[in-house]
C-alpha cells in the first residue's frame, strides 16, 4: 500500500507522501521482502536463496514496528476521504499485508522454536503476499495516474528510484553473504591410489551399489546422523536408530573380523562386496581400498547405515547385493554444525521454514518391500568366489511367494515395514501419513526405526546407548510378544514359531516310544531362521525325565564350552567351498554350494522324530550315535510317568565362529532365546494293565 495523493486544492499536510523517508524505506523493505520471498518459493535450492531467506526473516522482523507506524500514519492521512476504487484497493492490500506479516511471524516462531512449520501457515503467508501485491500495485498505479500532474504525485519517480535502490542493496548484501560462506565444499574424489578393480565404469564392484554420478561421494555428505537427533526434530527416531542393526552394521565386531580375513585373502578391494549394505559411507567415499584401518572411515564405522545414506537412495532393484542408486542431495548452510551452536540454530530454521530440499529425502518408496530387497537378498557370483552364482540369504523372495503377500491387496498383505517398523506413538514432525491405507496425517505415529529383528547380542556387546532396552525388545520380538495393533486382523498371534509335542499316552517298559516335535512357522514373514544360516543356530532341546527328575533321554544340550552336542536337531546351513570343505568361518567368498540346509518356510511346518526306549530295568547297554559307541544305563522303572519337555532355542552366532573371530579367551557366547516350548506326559504301564 503506497501514497494516495489528495485533490489538487487540498491544503492538508501528508506525513506519508511520495517524498517522505518513511514511505521510501517502507517501499524498499516490502520490495526486497517480495523479491526474496519469491526467490524462496520459486527459485532453486542454492546458498544465495538460503541467505536471502535469512535476510528476508531478519529484515521482516526488524521492519514490523516501522511498517505499523507508516500504515497508521497513512491511514490517518486518507481516512477521511470518500470511498473509491483506490481507497478500497488500499484497504484490501493493507488487510492482506497484515495477514502476511502475522503469518510470517508465526512461521518464524515455528522455525525457531517448534519442530516444524505448518504447511497451511506457509501457504497463507504466500497467498496473502500475492493478494497484497494484487491490490497494492493497482492502488499505487491508479493513484499516480489520476494525480500525475499534481505536486503530490511528482516525487513518485524519486520514490520509485529509492525503492529500487533499497531492494538492490538487499540483493547485494545477500550476494556478499553468499560469497563469504556458501556451505561445505565436498571433495567428491576417489583417493589417488584407488584401485578400480573392475574398471572405472564399475568403481564400487563387486557390490552392485552405485552413486547417481558413478563417482565418489565425500563421506561427510552421507554422515552426520547426530544432527537429525540434536536438532530437536527427529530425536525420537534418532534414539531408536542408535542401538539398531542399521546403525552398528559397520562396527559389528563379527563383521569387522570377517571383513579383515576377506581383505587378507582376496585384497582390500574385495570387501566392497560387503560395503553397499554394511558400510555405504566408506564404500562411496573410496575408503575400502588398500588397507585403511578397519577398512572403514570414521564416519562409516560410527554410523553404518546412516540417516542420510538410507534416505538418499532413489532407486532400488530386487536383484539384491545392494543393487541401489544413491544420490548426493544439496546441503543446507551449516548442515553439520554441532548442537547448541549458532550455525545449528540457523540450519534448523532453514530446514523448517524451507523444507523443500529436506523433503527430497526418500520416504514414500520405503513403503514397498522391493526397497528392502536391495540388501535383504544376497548372492555370490563368479567375481567373488571365482566359480559361479550361488544364492545366499533371501528374505524378499521368501516373503514374495508366501501367504503373507496378497498381491494387489494391501489390506490383506503383511509387508516388511509393518512388522519390522511398527507404528509407535510420536511427537516427531514425520508423524502421520495420508498415503497408507490404514493411516491419517494426524495419527501422531511414526514407523519405529529400531528395525527389531533377531540380534540380541551385538548392541550389548558394543554397549551402545539404549542397548539394554533394545535387547529386551528384541527378545520380546523373538518370543512373539510384541503386539502390532494396526495389523492385528491379518497377523498371527502367539510365538513366531509354534511347537507341538506328539507322543503316545502310554508306554510299556522296554518298548520304543515315538516322540515327535512339530514346528510350525506362525508369524514369520520369511524363512525361519533367516539371515546368514551358516552362523545362526536354532535347535530343539528335548528332555525326558522320570518322576524322580532323573533324565531318561536328552538331546540338544550344550556342553560346558557352549557347543551343541552331536545329534542335535538344528535349523542351519552348511555351505562348502569348491573342494567340499565346510564354510564355518563365514568365509562366503569361497562358497560354491550347500551340503545341508534346513529352515522353515512361512506357514509351513517341520517335524523332528525321536525313538526313545522306555526304561525297563537291566544292565548297561551300548548304542551307536554318529559313529561313536556310547554307553548308558537303563534304569528300572515302576509304573509311573515320563515327563517330556521340548524347547526351540535360537542364538545369533554359533560358538565356533564367535571363538574364531573374538578369541576363545574372550569367553563370549551369544545369548540364547527360547522361542517356544511344550510339555507332555507318558504314563508307563506294565503289560496287561
Amino acid at each position: 500500500m503506497r501514497d494516495m495523493a489528495a485533490p489538487d486544492n487540498s491544503i492538508r499536510s501528508f506525513h506519508t507522501g511520495w517524498s517522505s523517508i518513511l514511505a521510501r524505506a517502507t517501499a524498499a523493505v516490502l520490495l526486497f521482502e517480495l523479491v526474496s520471498g519469491f526467490a524462496v518459493t520459486f527459485g532453486p535450492f542454492h546458498p544465495a536463496i538460503e541467505w536471502g531467506l535469512l535476510l528476508h526473516t531478519a529484515i521482516g522482523l526488524a521492519a514490523i514496528a516501522p511498517l505499523a507506524w507508516y500504515f497508521a500514519r497513512h491511514w490517518e492521512d486518507y481516512a477521511g476521504q470518500a470511498m473509491s476504487d483506490v481507497l478500497l484497493l488500499g484497504y484490501v492490500g493493507l488487510a492482506a499485508l497484515a495477514i502476511c506479516i502475522l503469518s510470517g511471524f508465526a512461521v518464524t516462531w515455528q522455525g525457531l522454536l517448534a519442530t516444524h512449520t505448518a504447511l497451511w501457515l506457509r501457504y497463507l503467508h504466500l497467498i496473502s503476499t500475492l493478494l497484497a501485491l494484487a491490490a497494492s500495485v493497482p492502488h499505487i498505479v491508479i493513484s499516480w495516474i489520476r494525480r500525475r500532474n499534481t505536486e503530490t504525485a511528482r516525487p513518485a519517480s524519486g520514490w520509485l528510484a529509492w525503492t529500487a535502490l533499497g531492494c538492490v542493496a538487499g540483493v547485494c548484501a545477500t550476494a556478499g553473504l553468499t560469497l563469504s560462506y556458501s556451505g561445505i565444499r565436498y571433495r567428491n574424489e576417489f583417493p589417488p591410489d584407488y584401485n578400480f578393480l573392475y574398471g572405472k565404469h564399475r568403481p564400487f564392484a563387486p557390490s552392485l551399489a552405485r552413486t547417481s554420478t558413478n563417482g565418489a561421494f565425500d563421506a561427510r555428505s552421507l554422515a552426520g546422523s547426530v544432527t537429525c537427533g540434536s536438532s530437536g526434530c527427529h530425536t525420537q527416531i534418532y534414539d531408536e536408530w542408535k542401538p539398531s542393526a542399521h546403525r552398528y552394521a559397520a562396527m559389528d565386531p563379527i563383521f569387522q573380523g570377517i571383513q579383515n580375513v576377506m581383505a587378507k585373502q582376496n585384497g582390500a578391494e574385495s570387501t566392497r562386496y560387503c560395503g553397499g549394505c554394511h558400510d555405504p559411507i566408506s564404500l562411496f567415499s573410496g575408503t575400502k581400498n588398500i588397507f585403511v584401518e578397519k577398512l572403514t572411515g570414521l564416519d562409516g564405522y560410527n554410523e553404518g547405515i546412516s540417516c542420510v545414506a538410507c534416505h538418499s537412495i532413489q532407486k532400488t532393484d530386487i536383484q539384491g547385493n545392494a543393487n541401489y542408486t544413491i544420490t548426493q542431495l544439496g546441503e543446507y548452510l551449516w548442515q553439520w554444525s554441532g548442537p547448541g551452536t549458532a550455525g545449528a540454530l540457523a540450519r534448523n530454521f532453514l530446514i523448517r521454514t524451507w523444507p523443500t530440499q529436506h523433503n527430497r529425502l526418500s520416504k514414500r518408496m520405503y513403503k514397498k518391500p522391493e526397497y528392502c530387497a536391495a540388501c535383504h537378498k544376497q548372492f555370490i557370483d563368479q567375481e567373488v568366489n571365482r566359480v559361479g552364482w550361488v544364492q545366499l540369504q533371501n528374505q524378499y523372495d521368501n516373503w514374495a511367494v508366501s501367504h503373507w503377500n496378497k498381491k494387489g491387496d494391501a489390506r490383506a498383505t503383511v509387508e516388511c515395514r509393518e512388522c519390522h517398523m511398527p507404528l509407535v506413538d510420536s511427537t516427531d514432525p514425520a508423524a502421520g501419513d495420508s498415503t497408507d491405507y490404514n493411516r491419517s496425517p494426524g495419527d501422531h505415529k511414526h514407523r519405529s526405526h529400531r528395525f527389531l529383528a533377531a540380534n540380541n547380542f551385538v548392541p550389548g556387546l558394543l554397549h551402545l546407548e539404549g542397548s539394554a532396552k533394545h535387547v529386551e525388545l528384541t527378545e520380546r520380538w523373538l518370543h512373539g510378544q510384541v503386539e502390532i495393533p494396526e495389523i492385528r486382523n491379518k497377523w498371527a498371534e502367539g510365538p513366531v514359531v509354534r511347537l507341538r509335542l506328539e507322543a503316545p499316552r502310554t508306554a510299556m517298559p522296554g518298548e520304543k516310544v515315538p516322540v515327535r516335535v512339530v514346528l510350525i512357522s506362525n508369524k514369520v514373514g520369511h524363512d525361519y531362521p533367516t539371515g546368514p544360516l551358516d552362523m545362526i543356530q536354532s535347535w530343539v532341546e528335548l528332555h525326558i525325565d522320570d518322576e524322580q527328575g532323573r533324565t531318561v533321554f536328552a538331546s540338544g544340550e550344550r556342553d560346558d564350552r557352549n557347543f551343541l552336542r552331536p545329534g542335535t536337531f538344528l535349523f542351519k546351513a552348511e555351505p562348502v567351498d569348491q573342494y567340499g570343505n565346510l564354510i564355518d568361518r563365514h568365509n562366503l567368498w569361497e562358497m560354491v554350494g550347500v551340503r545341508y540346509r534346513r529352515s522353515l518356510f512361512p506357514g509351513y511346518s517341520d517335524t523332528v522324530e525321536y525313538n526313545v526306549l522306555c526304561p525297563s530295568g537291566g544292565p548297561r547297554v551300548q548304542a551307536r550315535k554318529n559313529g561313536d559307541v556310547q554307553e548308558f544305563s537303563v534304569r528300572a522303572l515302576k509304573p509311573g510317568t515320563l515327563r517330556i519337555a521340548a524347547t526351540l532355542h535360537y542364538r545369533k552366532i554359533d560358538q565356533f565362529l564367535l571363538n574364531y573371530v573374538m578369541g576363545e579367551a574372550a569367553h563370549l557366547t551369544s545369548p540364547v532365546v527360547d522361542i517356544a516350548s511344550a510339555t507332555a506326559e507318558i504314563s508307563v504301564v506294565r503289560k496287561g494293565e
